[in-house]
């Protein structure tokens, strides 16, 4: 039962997989939560005192975050590719 609203993680998993098995490298989280963290944005826009979910939205958002510190000390040139690919950075 998805509505049109929801996320296709599948579809996710398949962009950003380095390989076949790949469901939980850096990148794959990355994109995932991203993914969230726009849907939950959206539905913060049309409920405002909705403070549960806001506290979840700053710890995605967190988490995020220090996935891509981690992805920058490792990996620099995977770390800019994500950023454009994702349109994080402007």
């Amino acid at each position: 039962m998805a509505n049109s609203k929801s996320i296709d993680k599948a579809q996710i998993i398949g962009d950003f997989k380095t390989h076949d098995s790949d469901t939980g490298s850096a990148d794959v989280q990355i994109a995932l939560l991203t993914a969230r963290i726009n849907h939950l944005t959206e539905h913060l826009r049309s409920n405002r005192k909705d403070f549960h979910t806001r506290r979840g939205l700053l710890a995605m958002a967190a988490r995020r975050r220090k996935l891509l510190n981690y992805l920058k000390k490792s990996d620099l040139e995977k770390y800019n590719d994500i950023l454009q690919r994702l349109n994080l950075r402007k």
